[in-house]
């Protein structure tokens, strides 16, 4: 049976991806979940979960969402910045424009990265904050990855990757007087419906990969960690905390942790 009185989250981008996975993960787990997205209306979530349509590029639709949420009267315990703009349109016009140097890439990229992801993740951080600090209780999560740390794919990914978790560590020390915890989390190969298709190609190897519902697992885990607040402003890696909290994927397998080097 679900909570008499559940905790409420709020998962950003979970119209697909692991947005949704997480979404689907915490709703399962027994939270309240609002999920936003700019198709989340389509999205195939599970009927408990109130979807809210949200361009959160447009800072008034992001307002709006936090006064959905505390329309409910009953807190904010959890947000996972999941939302992300900068896997869209990786080819134009036949030219698959993801691998270009800096001086090569399209605008948008750095619009979609930046904007669609750091900036709407301190938004949305700063609207939890709000709520969370009075209560002097709440985690927030930062979707981010190993591009903060050595060079994947473009220099944009990597700069929005490390200004994610530069933006976590400082947000982390001016929460942590108010005992807000505030994590950037690490997924591995996560088989989306992108990386699907990607793998249908012959792109990639999905022998070690995780379902989009894993890291929503693994958070699940972590809002439950009596001392999270220890964690706060830390990079963390979704697989290891499994290992740690003996979460297993949707299929019963443990993933293995990724590393800088297997990256």
């Amino acid at each position: 049976m679900p909570p008499s009185n559940p905790l409420t989250a709020l998962v950003t981008g979970a119209s697909r991806g692991v947005g949704k996975g997480v979404a689907t993960a915490l709703a399962e787990g027994g939270f309240r979940v609002f999920a936003t997205g700019r198709s989340i209306a389509s999205a195939n979530l599970p009927g408990g979960i109130r979807r809210i349509p949200c361009d959160h590029t447009r800072e008034e639709e992001t307002a709006g969402v936090f006064a959905e949420v505390a329309k409910e009267g009953a807190g904010l315990e959890l947000v996972v910045n999941a939302a992300w703009g900068g896997y869209e349109r990786m080819t134009e016009k036949g030219v698959f424009t993801w691998t270009l140097p800096f001086w090569e890439q399209p605008a948008h990229r750095w619009q979609s990265m930046m904007d669609g992801g750091v900036r709407t993740a301190f938004m949305c951080a700063s609207h939890a904050a709000r709520m969370m600090v009075p209560r002097r209780r709440g985690l927030i999560v930062n979707l981010s990855y190993w591009a903060a740390q050595k060079h994947l794919g473009n220099a944009i990914y990597g700069m929005a990757k490390a200004a994610t978790d530069k933006m976590t560590r400082d947000m982390a020390h001016e929460l942590r007087p108010h005992h807000v915890a505030v994590v950037s989390l690490y997924p591995g190969l996560v088989r989306t419906e992108a990386v699907l298709r990607a793998a249908d190609a012959g792109l990639l190897d999905l022998s070690n990969s995780e379902s989009p519902e894993f890291s929503g697992r693994v958070i699940l885990a972590l809002s439950r960690d009596p001392q999270v607040i220890g964690r706060s402003g830390q990079v963390l890696i979704a697989a290891e905390l499994a290992l740690e909290f003996g979460v297993t994927d949707v299929d019963g397998r443990r993933p293995r942790p990724l590393t800088l080097a297997s990256a």
